[in-house]
């Protein structure tokens, strides 16, 4: 069931978790050879999201099926999936088997999983707001912290931070996991999607929504206008990249890949971390009309 609220309105998300992340998170970096376009989509069909990888020369090839709550991720390297469902079961889709790796509340659509840079870990968050990580097959269950960003958890790419906005939909909170703090980032109002971190943590892409705006019902979206906000100085960064832009992501290594679109099919622009274009990969046609979590490096 869809929930309409205006700006201003509160988004009422039930959560979960537990325990602390150690200092020295992920330092994964990702070797920077051009991109083949490969990426990982979404699509709502008989409620359920059909999520695929895709991959120039070899098509879509299933990642999994997660149920229509809006509460799923898909990891860096495009081959798992993670979700929680509405009776509050954190699940992992791997290698063709599917495992409920940890016990959550039940949550509302906002409140989605992340994964760390190298794969192998998920974030979410729990009772009393407090961020939880825990390996993929279960184990290595922690606490990271506590943290008023409960929606849309996005990992950067150093491994260091998580950032995700406010329930209440009128702020981003950052995440330290070397400190277990979490501070509020600068620049936003009100806002209703987070979709990835700059590597080293400092900018966030974020969907904002104009005052007395309809904030939606929390869920993931397939398409939106992309944002950049440093969280330090509050200061939004231009993305120069010209056309209707529809998204944007950053990868582990740095790389900013902004979503455009198009008649026909859809473009991936990459730049650098100083803004110059480095690639322009068109999409599958067939992609077209769907929702983009991941571009694989």
């Amino acid at each position: 069931m869809k929930l309409h609220l205006s700006a201003g309105a509160a988004i009422v998300v039930a959560l979960t978790l537990a325990p602390s992340v150690p200092a020295g998170a992920d330092q994964a970096v990702t070797a920077r050879r051009p991109l083949t376009g490969a990426a990982v989509y979404f699509e709502y069909k008989a409620d359920a999201f059909g999520v695929d990888r895709y991959a120039p020369g070899t098509g879509f090839a299933r990642v999994g099926r997660a149920p229509g709550n809006n509460q799923f991720s898909a990891s860096p390297d495009g081959r798992k999936l993670a979700w929680i469902t509405i009776n509050g079961k954190l699940v992992v889709r791997a290698g063709g088997r599917t495992k409920a790796i940890a016990t959550t509340p039940p949550g509302g659509p906002c409140a989605t999983p992340a994964w760390s840079p190298d794969a192998k870990r998920v974030a979410f968050v729990g009772k009393g707001d407090v961020v939880t990580i825990v390996n993929a097959d279960g184990t290595g269950r922690r606490a990271a912290g506590r943290t008023a960003g409960v929606c849309h958890l996005a990992w950067s790419g150093d491994g260091r931070y998580l950032a995700g906005y406010a329930g209440t939909a009128d702020a981003v909170h950052r995440l330290d996991l070397t400190t277990g703090r979490a501070a509020r980032a600068k620049g936003v109002k009100l806002v209703n999607h987070v979709q990835g971190l700059s590597r080293d943590g400092r900018r966030v892409i974020i969907h904002t929504v104009p005052r007395g705006g309809s904030l939606g019902d929390g869920a993931w979206p397939a398409t939106f206008p992309p944002s950049i906000v440093d969280v330090v100085t509050g200061a939004k960064v231009p993305i120069p990249v010209t056309g209707r832009l529809i998204g944007a992501c950053y990868l582990a290594d740095g790389r900013l890949v902004v979503r455009v679109a198009g008649a026909v099919h859809n473009t991936l622009v990459v730049l650098d971390e100083a803004g110059k274009e480095l690639q322009r990969l068109p999409e599958p046609a067939a992609a077209r009309k769907r929702g983009l979590l991941r571009v694989l490096a």
